[in-house]
């Protein structure tokens, strides 16, 4: 379930594109705010910055900052996101139609295995779609503007796109475009892939309590984050690699090399890419930093 947050995160800002838009109800009964933040530090024990687990969509009225959370951004001279502009709206939507579009596919239904046919059916009618509205969209497309069918949250109220707005000092991990792009390379089984992903995940919606996931990640529980077991789409492993593994290594490269001339900087990028051994905190810690967790 934790990729969702990074998959419906290509889509935040596409208003001009938007075929659907999800419903978010105000924050219910979160608990008190603890996300996960960790504190980077050189050989010398030199503060390079922090690491920031961040969700990309939250209900209405959740409050994630802290004291300490607070403290970390008042001391960092840069903030690095994935992709810093999230509210250019008319540049995202044509990035997305650049990249989406492609005429002659196939009917969505027949891009997926039989037995997930008549779930798919059923998330295109939940989100008012017919087979034919995808003829012209390539299948990642498809899959990302699907998941937006069961959204819990609003993209107006990302961790990310708040501190966007907090901080003039910026750098960009990926853009909009190369992070589109690592959807539209896929092979056209591993996109497929993705969609029966989707669908599978639209299936358990009903099985975990309501904002489960926003709360999970709140807390700062990385553990449940990573529930799901064999059944999801980071278990698939070239989309693990693509998506995940990949991002990471090539955005570790990127903030070694930035950090020892920027100065402090808040590194916030989803949460999933905080986890585990190919996470940011461990790969940091292999290219020599002292990487502490501190909420």
């Amino acid at each position: 379930m934790i990729l969702l947050i990074e998959i419906k995160r290509k889509l935040m800002g596409l208003a001009a594109l938007a075929l659907l838009a999800s419903c978010s109800s105000p924050a219910e009964d979160f608990p008190p705010p603890s996300p996960a933040l960790w504190e980077v530090t050189g050989s010398d024990g030199t503060q390079e910055g922090w690491l920031f687990g961040t969700i990309h969509e939250l209900p209405d009225g959740v409050n994630w900052r802290t004291d300490v959370l607070n403290k970390a951004l008042g001391r960092s001279d840069w903030l690095v996101v994935e992709v810093s502009d999230l509210d250019d709206s008319g540049k995202l939507s044509q990035i997305f139609a650049d990249l989406a579009m492609s005429v002659e596919q196939p009917p969505l239904v027949e891009r997926v295995d039989e037995q997930h046919r008549e779930r798919l059916k059923a998330l295109m009618s939940a989100g008012d779609f017919k087979n034919g509205d995808f003829t012209q969209l390539e299948t990642w497309a498809a899959a990302l503007t699907l998941a937006q069918t069961f959204s819990q949250g609003e993209p107006e109220n990302g961790v990310d796109r708040v501190l966007i707005s907090e901080f003039a000092a910026k750098i960009e991990l990926e853009g909009a475009r190369a992070q589109l792009r690592i959807f539209d390379t896929l092979a056209e089984q591993d996109q497929r892939d993705l969609l029966e992903g989707i669908i599978r995940e639209s299936e358990k919606i009903g099985e975990v309590p309501r904002y489960h996931l926003a709360k999970s990640w709140l807390k700062g529980d990385l553990d449940d984050l990573l529930e799901g077991g064999a059944d999801t789409i980071l278990s698939d492993p070239e989309l693990r690699t693509a998506l995940l593994t990949d991002r990471n290594l090539a955005w570790v490269e990127t903030i070694t090399q930035e950090m020892p001339q920027k100065g402090p900087m808040m590194i916030a990028v989803g949460a999933a890419h905080m986890i585990g051994e190919e996470g940011l905190p461990a790969l940091l810690q292999q290219e020599g930093y002292s990487v502490t967790r501190i909420q």
